[in-house]
């Protein structure tokens, strides 16, 4: 298969003729059905979908040759995928797909070599990046400004800030700043 971008995923069904909840990942929801019949993961199937309404931050579709309940909900799950050539072309260089930064060679700002990128994920708070590092070991770290100042994509490359890295890490511990006595006295502002 060639280069292949998840634009969506089915959540399930609506109601009992085969309508099914999408959710969508590109960047215009509604473009999720605009580039022609989705793949699943392997490109084994392929589904036509007509969007017919929305319901909460999903939208119902009409998933052609899915006629009932059971059908629609057999679907719940499946990753969408469109041909990476499908999608239009980014506007400038600030721009980019996600899937475009995968296997990008991740550099300290002195270029050295600090990983590889392996994925991209989004828990909730945001974008966090997977990096294979040299050992092997995986690090994932927040797709940020601050943490990742420089894709440059047609070079091959992102410019990791360790030094933001590591003091977002240190900063998370749950004990007093140095230099916060008032926290370690109990005296000062209370926080709920």
């Amino acid at each position: 298969m060639t280069s292949m971008i998840c634009v969506g995923q089915f959540a399930g069904s609506h109601g009992v003729r085969g309508l099914v909840k999408l959710r969508s990942f590109t960047q215009d929801p509604a473009d999720v059905a605009a580039y022609g019949p989705l793949a699943d993961e392997t490109g084994a199937r392929l589904f036509k979908v007509t969007l017919q309404g929305k319901v909460k931050d999903l939208f119902l579709a009409k998933v052609e040759g899915i006629t009932n309940r059971e059908q629609a909900q057999a679907l719940a799950g499946v990753r969408l995928h469109v041909d990476r050539a499908a999608l239009p072309e980014t506007e400038d260089d600030d721009s980019f797909y996600h899937a475009d930064l995968i296997g990008l060679r991740a550099e300290r700002a002195d270029g050295s070599l600090y990983g590889m990128v392996k994925a991209i994920y989004d828990f909730g708070g945001g974008d966090v990046l997977e990096i294979r590092i040299g050992s092997g070991a995986l690090e994932m770290l927040p797709f940020s400004k601050a943490c990742v100042p420089v894709v440059d994509v047609r070079g091959g490359r992102i410019v990791v800030d360790l030094p933001t890295v590591i003091e977002a890490r240190e900063g998370d511990g749950d004990g007093p700043e140095d230099g916060d006595e008032d926290a370690e006295d109990g005296e000062g502002e209370q926080r709920p």
